[in-house]
């Protein structure tokens, strides 16, 4: 095991421009990720005039040096314009900043967001907020990581790194942790895996421009992982990551497509998105939610979260509130994210307000033990797998 990091300040990426703890993880976890944790989930900072803490669990991800905590957060949600997660995005903005504060507060320094979240609005969010906290020496300097999002009329590798630079305009920053391909190109008969190498040339390009300190992917396939491997380390790029949906209720990169298997062969990170499967494994809906059971879910996720689909998972979340309450008072929420760090990959749990945020701080420091895994495991079977994004298998 390796020994706990510590990031003093001048670690941060950063630039700006103008709790529970229990039982040590088991050793079979799936992916054997790069780990440290330490008794205590934080430790103060070194260096003078900081005050903050940085999370001790902690992981490398994949061939790159970055060391984030063992569960960072996604900004997916914050300045959501689509009405995916809601329809008053510019009403949460004072709540999203208070997550983002919870969350460098607690050590959560892992913040992914992507060019495409709130078309924008996410990463200038993170801009204010960084600028709103800069003066708080509480607060550990954050790892930016974003996402490069292969639409139309993009076909060339300069243009990641030009979308690398109008990110990190919309951030303030003036270099980034990680910067990822979101989703492999398709839909262009003839020319699409000319578009895949042309894009993984433009990660190359950023790397080796000083844009970024590692690169990634997103919702790659297992031969599309080992594609990337292959091109990043004959260019000495170091591969960070893999983004995939991977939950309780969904398991498929490690069961079926062998996408799980290709990141461990390739010495790459699998990082979790969706990890309480967009709400399903929280505890907070319920398909008896007219007889005050629960929340009813509203807007697209609706139709995800069905009541079908939620009663199928209620010996589930059971079973999740009995194991939190061995361990004295964990949510369902936070033993659907421990599940992803136990398992070896590194969730991003989204956070809307300080609340949500303390809770993912929650998570670090601890994991569920073998059994409580295959309990799990055992119970997740009865409910119908969650549906996929439709480019895992392109």
């Amino acid at each position: 095991m390796k020994p706990a990091t510590v990031l003093s300040s001048s670690d941060s990426l950063v630039a700006p421009v103008g709790a529970s703890r229990s039982r040590a993880a088991p050793r079979r976890a799936v992916v054997a990720a790069r780990a440290s944790t330490d008794a205590a989930a934080t430790t103060p900072a070194q260096g003078v005039g900081n005050t903050f803490r940085t999370a001790t669990d902690r992981v490398t991800l994949g061939t790159s040096d970055l060391s984030v905590a063992a569960t960072g957060a996604g900004a997916w949600a914050w300045g959501d314009r689509s009405g995916y997660w809601g329809s008053d995005w510019e009403g949460d903005r004072a709540k999203n900043l208070d997550a983002y504060r919870a969350l460098l507060a607690g050590g959560v320094d892992f913040i992914d967001t992507a060019e495409v979240y709130g078309f924008g609005k996410s990463e200038e969010l993170i801009r204010e907020f960084m600028r709103d906290t800069a003066a708080d020496a509480t607060l550990c300097p954050p790892l930016l990581a974003t996402k490069f999002a292969p639409i139309p009329f993009r076909f060339r590798a300069e243009d990641v790194p030009n979308a690398l630079r109008a990110s990190m305009a919309r951030m303030g920053v003036r270099k980034v942790a990680l910067y990822m391909q979101h989703w492999p190109a398709f839909g262009l008969p003839g020319v699409t895996e000319a578009c895949n190498d042309a894009f993984l040339e433009g990660l190359c390009l950023c790397y080796e421009r000083g844009l970024c300190r590692a690169v990634g992917v997103s919702n790659f396939n297992a031969e599309r992982v080992r594609q990337a491997a292959k091109k990043f380390k004959e260019r000495g790029v170091p591969f960070a990551s893999n983004q995939i949906q991977y939950s309780l209720a969904y398991r498929t990169p490690e069961t079926d497509t062998g996408v799980i298997d290709a990141c461990v062969e390739c010495g790459v990170t699998p990082v979790a998105y969706s990890p309480m499967a967009q709400g399903l494994l929280t505890g907070k809906y319920s398909a008896n939610s007219a007889l005050g059971g629960g929340v009813k879910a509203t807007g697209p996720r609706a139709r995800i979260l069905s009541e079908e689909k939620l009663a199928s998972a209620d010996a589930l979340v059971d079973l999740m509130r009995e194991i939190g309450a061995n361990r004295g008072g964990v949510t369902p929420a936070q033993i659907a994210v421990n599940y992803c760090m136990t398992k070896g990959t590194v969730p991003i749990p989204g956070a809307k307000d300080a609340r949500q945020a303390e809770a993912v701080v929650g998570c670090l420091g601890w994991r569920l033990d073998e059994a409580e895994v295959a309990e799990l495991e055992a119970a997740a079977a009865a409910v119908p797998s969650t549906p996929g994004a439709p480019f895992e298998r392109w």
